[in-house]
C-alpha cells in the first residue's frame, strides 16, 4: 500500500471528525536515501481500525518478522564466529567489549585529539525493521493470547543487543566545537542547527530527581524556561516527559506511567540510536497536543485545526541530559549530523497498546563524527536534537546517540545519575 493509496482511502472523510487517524506523511530530508522500514516507512497509523492506531497490523509484522528466520540467523551467525574480529561490510567489529578495546591499543591509525578518546561503540549489524513490544502492552498478561506472547517474548529475550557489534570510534570533546568549526559555538542555537546537538546551562532548584511530583513541577518550567532563551525566535515549549537513569540507586525503582512517575533506569541505553524519526516526530507531536497521551507535563487542549496550524510551521524535539553530580562512567555521547545526513536509518517499532513508536538504528561508519562531554558537570545540560520539521537541508533533521564506557575512568567508578527530559520547541 502507497502513501498515495492511503490518502485516496481516507479522501472522503472529515480529517477533523476524530473518526480518521492522524497519518503523517513521510518527509524524508531532501537527498537522504529511504529508510529501512515496513510498507515502504509509512506510519502505522495509516492501518488504524477501531481506533487501535494500527498496533494489530504491527503485531502480525512483528510475528511475520520473526517466523522469517532473518534475526534468529543473523544471530547464530555472530555467536558462532570465532572469538577475534569480524569482517563486516563496514569495517572491523568485535562481539566483546574488551577484544575491541585491545584492538584500538595496538592500532596506529585510531588517534583521538586532545580531550577525545577512541574507544568501542555498539551498532546494529540487522538492516531490516525490528519490532519490540513494551512491557505495559496488555498482550503479555491476556490468557487468550499466552502463546502468541510466548513467541514475542522469546524474541525479546533474544533481543536486539545479540544482534549488535562493537566498532572501533573517536569522541570528541563537545566543549571544543569551536576548533573543527571555527566560529561554532556548542552553546549556540546555530551549533543545534548544523551539528544536532548543543550545550546549555542551568543552576536548577529541583533538589530531588527521584521525586517525580518534584520534577514535574520544578524541574519542567525551568527547562521550558531555557528552550526559550535558548531559541530566541521559538514562540511555545513543551517539557512532556522524563527519565531518570541511576545503576547505583538503592530506593523502589517502580515505573508507574498513570502516577506520571517514569520509575528509576538502572541500565543504559548502550546501542547507537535516535527516539523519534520521521513519522514518529510529527505522530508524537500531535498525540500530545490533541490528546495528552502518556503526557507528563502541562496539559495540552488544541483542537485538530490548531493542532494543523501550530505544526504548520517549524517545530523540533530536543531531549535534555542534565546530571546530579559530575559524571565519571557511562557518560551520554551524541554523533553530529553532517556525519551520517546522507545514511538510511532503520526503523524499531516499539508497539503499545495504543500507538506504535517508531525509533531509529543505525550501522557503523568510521566518518561518524561523536561528541562528548567530557566529565559533564551538575550545571551543564547537553542537547540533542531527536527531531525537526525543517526538511530541505538547510538544518541538521537529528542526531544520534548512546551511552558508552569510558576506558580512561575505571570501570568501578560512580556511574552517571541524571535526569533526561523530553520536549518540542514551536516556531
Amino acid at each position: 500500500m502507497s502513501q498515495l493509496e492511503v490518502t485516496d482511502t481516507n479522501v472522503t472523510a472529515d480529517p477533523h471528525d476524530g473518526t480518521v487517524a492522524y497519518v503523517p506523511p513521510l518527509e524524508r530530508t531532501a537527498g537522504q536515501p529511504e529508510p529501512i522500514a515496513a510498507h515502504g516507512g509509512m506510519s502505522y497509523m495509516a492501518f488504524d481500525h477501531d481506533g487501535d492506531a494500527g498496533t494489530a497490523v504491527a503485531l502480525d509484522d512483528a510475528l511475520a518478522e520473526i517466523a522469517s528466520g532473518e534475526s534468529q540467523r543473523l544471530t547464530e551467525m555472530i555467536e558462532k564466529a570465532p572469538p577475534g574480529p569480524i569482517k563486516t561490510k563496514w569495517g572491523i567489529a568485535f562481539r566483546s567489549y574488551d577484544e575491541c578495546v585491545a584492538y584500538i591499543r595496538q592500532s596506529n591509525s585510531l588517534k583521538a585529539p586532545p580531550g577525545g578518546v577512541a574507544l568501542p561503540l555498539p551498532y546494529t549489524v540487522y538492516e531490516r525493521p525490528s519490532y519490540s513490544v513494551v512491557p505495559s502492552n496488555a498482550i503479555w498478561r491476556d490468557p487468550a493470547r499466552a502463546e502468541t506472547a510466548a513467541i514475542l517474548r522469546t524474541n525479546e529475550r533474544g533481543g536486539n543487543r545479540r544482534r549488535d557489534l562493537y566498532f572501533p570510534q573517536v569522541l570528541r570533546d563537545a566543549r571544543r566545537i569551536g576548533e573543527y568549526y571555527p566560529g561554532l559555538s556548542p552553546e549556540s542555537p546555530e551549533c543545534m542547527d548544523k551539528l544536532g546537538l548543543s550545550l546549555a546551562h542551568l543552576e536548577s532548584k529541583c533538589t530531588n530527581i527521584y521525586d517525580s511530583a518534584e520534577v514535574e513541577r520544578v524541574y519542567y518550567p525551568e527547562i521550558e524556561k531555557l528552550l526559550l532563551e535558548f531559541f530566541p525566535d521559538a514562540t511555545d515549549a513543551l517539557v512532556y516527559n522524563h527519565d531518570v537513569f541511576d545503576k547505583d540507586y538503592q530506593g523502589d525503582r517502580t515505573e508507574d506511567q498513570d502516577g506520571k512517575n517514569p520509575g528509576v533506569n538502572a541500565n543504559y541505553a548502550n546501542l547507537v540510536h535516535n527516539d523519534l524519526n520521521d513519522n514518529s516526530g510529527r505522530v508524537r507531536c500531535r498525540e500530545l497536543l490533541t490528546k495528552n497521551l502518556r503526557n507528563f507535563g502541562r496539559q495540552q487542549h488544541y483542537t485538530e485545526e490548531e493542532a494543523d496550524a501550530k505544526m504548520s510551521r517549524r517545530f523540533m524535539s530536543i531531549n535534555l541530559a542534565k546530571p546530579i553530580e559530575t559524571v565519571e562512567q557511562f557518560p551520554f555521547v551524541l554523533c553530529a549530523w553532517p556525519s551520517f545526513a546522507d545514511q538510511p536509518y532503520i526503523t524499531n517499532y516499539r508497539i503499545y497498546d495504543d500507538r506504535v513508536g517508531e525509533t531509529t538504528r543505525f550501522t557503523y561508519r568510521p566518518e561518524h563524527e561523536w561528541y562528548w562531554f567530557p566529565r559533564q558537570t551538575p550545571t551543564e545540560v547537553s542537547m540533542l536534537k531527536c527531531y525537526d520539521s525543517v526538511t530541505d537541508g538547510s538544518v541538521s533533521r537529528w542526531s544520534f546517540h548512546t551511552a558508552c564506557i569510558d576506558p580512561n575512568v575505571p570501570l568501578n567508578a560512580p556511574c552517571r545519575k541524571n535526569v533526561v527530559v523530553r520536549s518540542y520547541v514551536f516556531f
